[in-house]
Order: structure tokens, then C-alpha cells, then sequence
């Protein structure tokens, strides 16, 4: 618990067993972690085994992969079905680092910020920690075009550690979205819409060699999506409407 608020980690796994050990020992060592639940979004290695042994763990495996934003969709239902005031979504690939969790549960719980993103790109620590020069260029480059359509001013959009209040979660659309990486996208697009305002934390960048990345081509498709929903965005707010956004504001 924090501050009376029940924490529950979520953790969309895909092939995670080298890592999965060490992220959930750091977020349990932070001391407010009430659940931590791991969705196997059907790997082919031991990620739901390991994730048995662990103590305060909730594992869900899918039969079929769902892919990534599908995997999202269900540790969200099930943290809300476990009574989670504030869910945070961190990859179990220990490329962010789980010590951020207090930090980014305060600003949920103080009612500051019903989302808050853990930023590689604040504090300038992204290309000194490992990410490839043109995965930064590339997110630089989206979040600049993302910010002109949205009328918003992240650092990045593309972060996969995340803090939600239970009661912006339970006002988004997620089942409208992606099942795929642009999922990421659309929920914080739909977090915009709502008028919701979205905290940031620096986040140290750390590029393992086992650490989860998109290929090139994937990654492409996923940048393709990105824009497609800055501008299904943008129509939106001129009347031509999207069920992907809520319908009230």
C-alpha cells in the first residue's frame, strides 16, 4: 500500500525468463507493491514458469500470443479485478528501472497526475545508455509531429513504463485499441482526449543484450501507427469522430 492506495504491477511478458527474476525482485525491494501480475503472452521459453516461484505473483498465460497490446489489455482487466488504485506497467526485460515505482506512485496518489510516463528522454540519458541512434532519432521525430496533432508537449510517447489511476483506466476505451505496439500510442492519445493531465519522470535508458526491441520492419509499422492515430486525433477534434476516443469529454 501507499498512502492507503493498493500498488499492482503489471508486467506484459513475452519471452522474459532471462530477465523476469531480477525486475520483480527491484519492484518488490521498493516496499509498496502490493500484487505483481505477470501475463505470458504464450512464450516459448520459462517466463510463466519462473513467474510461479515468485511470491505475490498473479500469472495469466495466454494459450495464443495476443500480441502486445492485446498482453496490455488483459493486465489491466486483471489489475482492476484485483481492486488496483494504481497500476503501473513495467517490461519484465529490466531495461527500466523499478525504483522509479514510489516516485511515480506519489504523483498518481496525490491526484497531481492520473498518468505519469517514465521518460528515456528527459535528462538526456538515452543515447549514453545504449539506445540505437536511430531509434532516437526516430522517437524524436514522432513525438514532435505527435505533439503538434495532439496539442500536448511529452518528451516521448513510447516509453513502456507507465502509472495509471484506477479511475482513468476504468474511463478508457482499451478494448477499442490495438491489439498490436501501437497500443501505446492510442491509450495515451485517448488519455489527451480525455484532458487528463500526464506526468513525467527521467527514466536512466539501460540496453541489455537480453533486453525485448522491435525490428526494424516492425518498428516502421509501428511509427506508421503512430501517426495514423496523431491524425485520427486531430480529425476527431474537428468533428469528424472516432469510436477509438471516448465518447464524452
Amino acid at each position: 500500500m501507499f498512502n492507503g492506495h493498493k500498488i499492482v504491477v503489471v508486467m506484459p511478458a513475452y519471452n522474459a525468463a532471462r530477465t523476469l527474476r531480477r525486475t520483480y525482485e527491484e519492484v518488490m525491494a521498493q516496499g509498496i507493491v502490493d500484487l505483481v501480475i505477470v501475463v505470458d503472452d504464450a512464450s516459448h521459453d520459462e517466463t510463466a514458469t519462473i513467474a510461479r516461484t515468485l511470491e505475490r505473483v498473479q500469472v495469466e498465460v495466454h494459450p495464443m500470443n495476443r500480441g502486445y497490446g492485446g498482453n496490455q489489455k488483459t493486465c489491466y482487466r486483471l489489475a482492476l479485478a484485483a481492486g488496483a488504485d494504481i497500476v503501473i506497467m513495467i517490461h519484465p526485460d529490466y531495461q527500466y528501472t523499478p525504483v522509479l515505482i514510489p516516485a511515480m506512485a506519489s504523483l498518481v496518489a496525490s491526484g497531481l497526475y492520473p498518468c505519469v510516463l517514465a521518460s528515456r528522454i528527459l535528462g538526456g540519458g538515452a543515447l549514453p545508455g545504449g539506445m540505437p541512434l536511430w531509434k532516437y532519432l526516430s522517437n524524436r521525430c514522432l513525438t514532435l509531429i505527435e505533439n503538434l496533432l495532439l496539442g500536448a508537449k511529452l518528451s516521448e510517447y513510447h516509453t513502456g513504463y507507465r502509472a495509471f489511476a484506477r479511475s482513468l483506466l476504468e474511463r478508457l476505451p482499451l478494448e477499442k485499441n490495438s491489439d498490436d505496439f501501437v497500443f501505446d500510442n492510442q491509450i495515451l492519445a485517448q488519455v489527451i482526449w480525455l484532458g487528463c493531465p500526464i506526468g513525467e519522470v527521467t527514466c536512466p535508458a539501460k540496453y541489455l543484450p537480453e533486453s525485448s526491441s522491435i525490428n526494424f520492419r516492425r518498428s516502421v509499422r509501428y511509427g506508421l501507427g503512430c501517426l495514423a492515430t496523431a491524425i485520427q486525433y486531430r480529425l476527431a477534434k474537428i468533428g469528424k469522430g472516432d469510436s477509438m476516443f471516448p465518447a464524452h469529454r
